[in-house]
């Protein structure tokens, strides 16, 4: 742990990370989203798919690097200290959260690979995981989907805990991640 860090909020690299992945994930969400708004081949479903390719990859990195400062940097105690199962169920939340950002570009990574099509980032493209195999392309791509899907749940359920904490138990949960001076 590193002995600068404050004992009532996160890291301001930690606090960074979380937000700008939050609004990265929303960016994902809100392409794939869109995209269905097009016409199939048309230039702008085309590059909304792109977007949302780059941008799963770039929350795969961020996810790495967040969980590596998570490890390094101290964690702020919640004041008051919830029940020992609220802890529990926060800690599960977040182990599914980190394995839905690092998954879900994983699986969105074979999809493109499998299916043979290139995988962009930002210029780059990036080499494929697996050889062609279009029935394992349909297969990660349903679970891709369903996945995403439970994404909204964790999401939610992560965002209200925090209201919740904040507004009706009214301890420090949220305001240690809360960007600024608090």
């Amino acid at each position: 742990m590193n002995a600068t860090t404050s004992t009532t909020r996160y890291s301001p690299l930690s606090i960074l990370l979380h937000w700008v992945m939050l609004l990265l994930i929303t960016a994902v969400y809100s392409c794939i989203l869109l995209h269905e708004s097009f016409p199939k081949g048309s230039d702008l479903r085309e590059g909304l798919k792109h977007w949302h390719f780059m941008l799963g990859l770039s929350v795969l990195s961020l996810v790495i690097i967040r969980i590596i400062t998570r490890f390094v940097t101290a964690k702020p105690p919640i004041k008051p200290e919830p029940p020992a199962w609220q802890m529990l169920v926060a800690k599960g939340t977040h182990l599914a959260l980190y394995a839905f950002m690092l998954a879900m570009p994983v699986a969105g990574w074979l999809i493109l690979s499998a299916s043979d099509k290139s995988i962009p980032f930002f210029g780059l493209e990036l080499p494929a995981l697996v050889a062609p195999d279009k029935a394992l392309a349909g297969q990660v791509k349903e679970w891709h989907e369903t996945f995403g899907t439970v994404g909204y749940f964790l999401i939610g359920l992560h965002a209200l805990a925090a209201l919740f904490h904040h507004h009706v138990v009214k301890d420090n949960t949220l305001r240690r991640m809360l960007p600024g001076k608090r």
